[in-house]
């Protein structure tokens, strides 16, 4: 026996430095895996320092030149005008922005209250076939129950001997009559049932905008981007602005002190104004009804209008009178208007 327990103990040890092997192995294919996924990351991050590196310095290039800029004389009060003038580009995107979106909520509200609407008409009419279907199998069962009542007070008229012939098929009727009774009652309560099901359906929930509704107020959003145009296109200070949203600080020399506070006075006057901009609602429509006559769209789908059909402002005064002038509020993209529109 001891002799056999030799023979087998070097191959279980060969069993076991095989597995170690194994495990080795496996190992080894873990760590590279391991090392792959952390040299992928190295990678990465230094890829990230890279731009971080490369943001640094375009960042440090534009605060050395305008720190160079504001040092001369010649271009210290153009700095000013430029920032000013970017300010008020970027309030007018903002007010166009918040226009856009509560005209976009408004017509959502607005189409889904008639989706709503509509919903709840059709479920009233539903209900109301139900309910009717209801009262008539109650009506029914009233039917039965009076007929089960009058055969009942029938056979308790009886005397003995008609009594002993007619009462078997009285009975085989009453018996009928439950039986017609109990179907009418459990449709009645299947009925109920459909009607709590059909009090309980949850409304609709909303639906995107059909494209005649998203073209109306891609009108109306190109119409008060027209309004805040002609607000202030007075010394060209909307095209000055567009500019400099567009441009880099340094790119325009606006002139001497005088000339350069001249433009911050009129560009702060017109700010302090801005929020009568959105006060002449009825303009608005009328301006976005012209839009619409003159708009041409690419496909039949389409619902932002080609630049080149609407690139006509239109000024309305207070008496109505309408003064065209040709200036391509979308095509030029003037306060970011093109970000707005729906699609």
């Amino acid at each position: 026996m001891t002799n056999l327990t030799g023979l087998f103990k070097p191959e279980a040890d060969d069993l076991r430095d095989k597995d170690k092997l194994v495990d080795l192995f496996r190992n080894r294919s873990e760590l590279k895996k391991e090392f792959a996924t952390m040299r992928d990351e190295k990678y990465k991050l230094q890829d990230r320092i890279k731009q971080h590196q490369g943001e640094t310095a375009r960042l440090q290039q534009q605060f050395d030149h305008l720190e160079n800029l504001l040092s001369d004389r010649e271009w210290t009060h153009s700095v000013v005008v430029f920032y000013q003038l970017r300010w008020l580009s970027a309030k007018c995107s903002e007010k166009l922005a918040k226009f856009a979106e509560q005209l976009k909520q408004q017509r959502e509200r607005r189409a889904h209250g008639h989706l709503l609407a509509e919903w709840k008409e059709l479920r009233g009419d539903q209900a109301a076939a139900v309910e009717a279907k209801i009262a008539e199998q109650r009506l029914n069962f009233q039917l039965f129950d009076d007929r089960l009542q009058a055969l009942r007070n029938k056979i308790m008229a009886m005397n003995g001997f008609v009594k002993l012939f007619r009462k078997r098929s009285i009975e085989k009727e009453m018996k009928q009559i439950i039986a017609h009774s109990e179907l009418v009652r459990t449709k009645e309560n299947e009925l109920q049932v459909e009607l709590r099901e059909m009090e309980n359906v949850d409304p609709p929930d909303p639906e995107g905008l059909d494209i005649a509704s998203k073209r109306k107020i891609n009108f109306m959003i190109l119409s008060f981007a027209q309004q805040l145009y002609l607000h202030f296109e007075d010394y060209g200070l909307a095209a000055m602005a567009k500019e400099s949203a567009e441009r880099s600080v340094g790119a325009v020399n606006y002139g001497s002190k005088y000339e350069c506070d001249e433009i911050v006075e009129r560009i702060t006057k017109r700010l302090d104004s801005m929020d009568s901009v959105s006060t002449f609602v009825d303009v608005l429509h009328k301006r976005a009804k012209l839009i619409e006559g003159n708009a041409m769209f690419k496909n039949d789908d389409d619902v932002v209008p080609a630049p080149g059909s609407v690139a006509t402002v239109y000024s309305i005064n207070t008496n109505g009178l309408v003064r065209e002038k040709d200036v391509s509020i979308l095509g030029d993209n003037y306060f970011a208007v093109a970000n707005e529109l729906s699609r």
